[in-house]
C-alpha cells in the first residue's frame, strides 16, 4: 500500500455555472480530484438536468450522477443583489465553468472579460456546441447535433439504413474530459504567469478530433476515400467485429497476424474448413481484407453453432481478445467492474443508499471516490454566503426577498448548514 496523499486539486475553488451534462461532468471530475465545486442554479427549477430521468421520489438519477461531491447554491443573478453575490463569490474562485450559448453570460455580466477583471487569475472554461468563434458559433446544439455534424454518425449502423443513436453522450463526456485536462494545464500555467485565461471548448471540435482513421484516410487518399457504414465489422480490419452466437452476441478482435493465426487454427479444427489456417490468402492483413466475405461466412457459421460462453471459452484458451456484448445488468454484476470499484454507493438524504457509476481515475496515493451526494437545490446557500463574508442579517434578507432559493426539503431535513 502507498501512503495516502492530499488530492491534487485540494484548495482549488470551482464555480460550476453549467447545466445538463458536459459542464457538470467536467466539474464532477474536478471534485473527484479534490476541488471544492460550488454549483450555481437558477431559483425554482434549477439545472435542467434535474428534469431528466431516471426518477425516484422526484429525484433525478441523471442529476445525481453528474453533480455528486458538489456544494449547491440557487441564486437569482438577474437581481442586482444576486449578481453582486455571484461576483463576490467569483473573487474567491480559481475556476469558472459554463456551458451556455456564446453571448448568454456576457449579457448577464458574467462573461470572461467581466469576471477576469474582478479576478485576473480566474481560469474560465466555456463549453458550447460550436465554440465561441466561427460562422456557427451562435447556433444552439447538443451532443446529438455534434455527433451528426462530426462524421461519426455517418460511419455507424448498417449500410443503406439511417444511422442509429449512439445512446451514450459521447460528445458531452469527451468534451468534459478534455476540459478537465485543459483546466489543469491552465492552473499549472497560472503558477508561472500569475494569470488565468479563457478556455473555449466545442462539442463539434472534440468529436472531429476523435477521428483516429477517417480524417487521415480521406486526406492521405487525395480526398478520395470516405469511410462508410460497415454494419457489424470493419472491412479494413478483418477480423474485427460483432458475431451472433446462441443466446447472445460477442465481439472478436483477431485482426493482428499472430492472433489471426491462432484463431484460424481453432476454426480449422472445429469446422469443415481444414485449409482455413493454411490458406495463404489470409496470411496478411491485406489478404484478409480482400477475402473478407469468405472469412466472415465461415466465422459466422462457427459462432452460430455454439453458445456465447462456448465461443468465449475457446477464444480465451488461445488468447484471442473477445467479449460478450453485455447489457447493463451484466455490466454491474461483472466481477471485474466490482473489483475496480466502478459502482459507487452513496447515502442520499432522501433516497437512502444509491448506486451510481464511478469515474475511472485510479491513483496510487489517494482515492477519488465521491461519497458526498449531489446537493439539493440551494442546499448550501447560507454556508457559502457566510464563507465569503455575508452577515446573518444580509443572508436572511436575500432569502426573504427570493434572491436565494432552496428546496423546502433543505429546511425540513436541516441540510442548510451541511
Amino acid at each position: 500500500m502507498f501512503p495516502m496523499q492530499g488530492k491534487p486539486l485540494e484548495g482549488i475553488r470551482v464555480i460550476d455555472y453549467s447545466h445538463f451534462l458536459a459542464g457538470p461532468y467536467l466539474s464532477r471530475c474536478l471534485a473527484a480530484l479534490g476541488a471544492e465545486v460550488i454549483k450555481v442554479e437558477r431559483p425554482g427549477s434549477g439545472d435542467a438536468g434535474r428534469d431528466h430521468p431516471y426518477f425516484i421520489e422526484d429525484q433525478s438519477g441523471y442529476f445525481m450522477q453528474q453533480n455528486m461531491g458538489k456544494k449547491g447554491i440557487s441564486v437569482n443573478v438577474k437581481d442586482p443583489r444576486g449578481k453582486k453575490f455571484l461576483q463576490e463569490l467569483v473573487k474567491t474562485a480559481d475556476v469558472f465553468v459554463e456551458n451556455y450559448r456564446p453571448g448568454a453570460l456576457q449579457r448577464l455580466g458574467l462573461g470572461y472579460e467581466e469576471l477576469s477583471d474582478l479576478n485576473p487569475g480566474l481560469v474560465y472554461c466555456s463549453i458550447s456546441a460550436y465554440g465561441h468563434t466561427g460562422p456557427d458559433s451562435h447556433r444552439p446544439g447538443f451532443g446529438l447535433i455534434a455527433e451528426a455534424k462530426s462524421g461519426i454518425m455517418s460511419m455507424v449502423g448498417k449500410p443503406g439504413e439511417a444511422p442509429p443513436l449512439l445512446r451514450i453522450a459521447l460528445g458531452d463526456l469527451y468534451t468534459g474530459a478534455h476540459g478537465v485536462s485543459a483546466i489543469c494545464a491552465a492552473l499549472l500555467g497560472r503558477v508561472k504567469s500569475g494569470k488565468g485565461q479563457h478556455i473555449d471548448m466545442a462539442l463539434y471540435d472534440t468529436l472531429v478530433s476523435m477521428h483516429e482513421y477517417a480524417v487521415q484516410c480521406y486526406t492521405l487518399s487525395g480526398n478520395k476515400e470516405i469511410p462508410q457504414q460497415t454494419g457489424h465489422d470493419l472491412p479494413s480490419s478483418t477480423l474485427y467485429g460483432v458475431f451472433r452466437a446462441q443466446g447472445g452476441d460477442l465481439v472478436i478482435a483477431a485482426q493482428v497476424d499472430d492472433a489471426w493465426k491462432r484463431f484460424a487454427a481453432l476454426i480449422s479444427t472445429q469446422t469443415n474448413s481444414p485449409d482455413f489456417a493454411t490458406d495463404t490468402r489470409f496470411h496478411s492483413a491485406a489478404g484478409r481484407n480482400e477475402n473478407r466475405e469468405e472469412i466472415l461466412s465461415i466465422v459466422r457459421s462457427w459462432a452460430m453453432n455454439k453458445t456465447v460462453d462456448e465461443c468465449l471459452t475457446d477464444l480465451d484458451a488461445i488468447d484471442v481478445p473477445c467479449a460478450k456484448v453485455q447489457n447493463i445488468e451484466e455490466v454491474l454484476n461483472d466481477p471485474q467492474i466490482q473489483a475496480r470499484g466502478m459502482i459507487l454507493e452513496q447515502d442520499h438524504p432522501i433516497l437512502g443508499k444509491v448506486k451510481l457509476a464511478n469515474l475511472p481515475f485510479k491513483f496510487s496515493g489517494y482515492s477519488t471516490d465521491i461519497h458526498q451526494p449531489a446537493p439539493l437545490l440551494g442546499q448550501h446557500n447560507q454556508t457559502i454566503a457566510r464563507d465569503i463574508g455575508y452577515d446573518e442579517e444580509t443572508i436572511q434578507e436575500l432569502i426573504q426577498s427570493g434572491v436565494f432559493y432552496a428546496d423546502p426539503k433543505v429546511s425540513d431535513l436541516n441540510l442548510d448548514q451541511a
